[in-house]
Formats: structure tokens, sequence, C-alpha cells
């Protein structure tokens, strides 16, 4: 049983959604029937900008109608995070849309204080799974990729595929690729990194480097700093027979998530 993830690697165009959307649908409108799994960076629609008020799309609004046609047309699940309005709140929503109008979200945990994104956006709180063609995945945000105990596999949180959509910036590279590499290996999972490439509003640089790999950790796909739209397929019997091969889950301690 194989999955093929497409990688989405693009510089954004800073607060302009509509741009956004048209540049990243002309992308992908050659890959229908062609891919099950199409990941997005975080904050797709606008950049990683904290003026919430200006950025921000109310639930259910033109993005999140956008992705399900998308995913209709596409025949894929599609996913990706949009800075999103809620009842008096700003949330970094992670969208996840599947063809036929099912649509899942995840806001952002871990906020990145050091950019002053706690300052603007409420956190989330529990991470979650999705049944898809045969994979179990968990999308997670950008600096959630920080704090591994969050995303441990375990017995409420157990999965394939681990996804991280992000805008981290080329300062802080080499920690973006090892950490990647670290949540595949301890979780002996499949683990997909995808970042922008390019400045953003803030002057502030990204150099991509999104990064599939697999449970080894070693990388199945590196679009490095270029533009990249990218597609890998996973083999889901070759992460089965590992796991029972080398079971060192079975021995992984025990433990609660707790906290805010």
């Amino acid at each position: 049983m194989t999955l093929r993830v497409t990688l989405v690697q693009q510089a954004l165009a800073w607060q302009d959604p509509g741009e956004n959307r048209r540049r990243f649908e002309e992308l992908l409108a050659p890959l229908a029937g062609r891919t099950d799994l199409v990941i997005l960076p975080e904050t797709f629609t606008t950049g990683f900008t904290m003026e919430v008020e200006r950025a921000a799309e109310p639930a259910g609004g033109p993005t999140t109608a956008w992705l399900l046609r998308l995913a209709d047309q596409l025949d894929a699940a599609v996913t990706g995070s949009v800075i999103t309005a809620e009842e008096g709140r700003y949330y970094n929503r992670l969208l996840w849309a599947q063809p036929g109008g099912a649509l899942r979200h995840y806001d952002k945990r871990h906020l990145f204080r050091m950019g002053g994104e706690h300052e603007h956006f409420t956190p989330g709180r529990a991470s979650w799974t999705v049944q898809w063609r045969g994979f179990t995945v968990c999308p997670l945000v950008c600096y959630d990729l920080r704090f591994p105990v969050f995303s441990r596999r375990r017995a409420d949180l157990d999965y394939d595929l681990l996804i991280y959509v992000a805008n981290w910036p080329a300062a802080r590279a080499h920690a973006w690729r090892q950490l990647l590499i670290a949540r595949a290996i301890e979780n002996q999972a499949f683990v997909a990194g995808v970042n922008r490439i390019g400045q953003d509003g803030g002057g502030t640089e990204h150099r991509g480097d999104t990064l599939m790999c697999d449970f080894l950790g070693q990388p199945l796909a590196e679009p490095g700093a270029q533009p990249a739209r990218h597609t890998v397929e996973l083999d889901l019997r070759a992460l089965r027979a590992f796991r029972e091969r080398f079971p060192a889950h079975l021995d992984a301690d025990r433990f609660t998530l707790c906290g805010p």
C-alpha cells in the first residue's frame, strides 16, 4: 500500500490571500489524479504575519471553500495553515480538506514567542490523527517540531506519517533538518516538513529545506532552496515490516500529556 505525497515549497505573496490561492491552484492543477496528499506551508495565504486583524479570515471563509474545491479537483487531501478569526480570537489553524467535503482543523499549540506569536494568537490544545487512503496521518505546525513529547507516538496518537507545515527561518535551518530527522527516528514513522522560501514582509529569510524522510530518518525528498512541487511515494508495508523487525516502540515510556 502506497501514498503519493506532494510537498509544495514556494515563496508567498505577503498578506495577499487571493494571489497566493491563485498561484497554488495554477501550480497544482496538473496533479489532478496524480497525488493523494498535498502539503502547503504554514500561513500559506499570507505569510507569517502578526498583523492578525488585517490578515485573518473567518472560520469557514474563502480559503476553506477553496481548499475543499481544490481537494475535489485533485482527488486528494490538501493541508496547510491559515490565520483564522473565530469568536474574537485568532488562531494559526491547520486545515485538512478531503474530496467530498470532509474538513478538520488543528490549532497550533506551541506559539513562537520569539516572534510574538503568543501575544496575538490563542494556542490550540490537542493533536489528532486522520485516516487517509490506508495511512494514519498526524498534521502539526512549525514550532511544534521543537517539542518531542507533544509529537510522540503513543496509544492515543499513533500514526504512520507525521507532518509539519512551516515558515521556518533560514537562520535556524540546521535545527529544522536535524529535528525532522529525529522525529522520524524516535517515532519510527515517515516525517514530512514543508517550508516556504523567500523573504517575508518582515525581512525574514526562508530557504526552504523541505524534507521528507523515512522511518530511519533517511531523506526521501529534499527540494533544497528552490521553488518545488515534489511528489514522493510512501510504502506502508515497508514501514510495518520495519516496526515488526525493530519494535523499539514497545519499550517506550508511558506518559500522560498535560498542560495548557
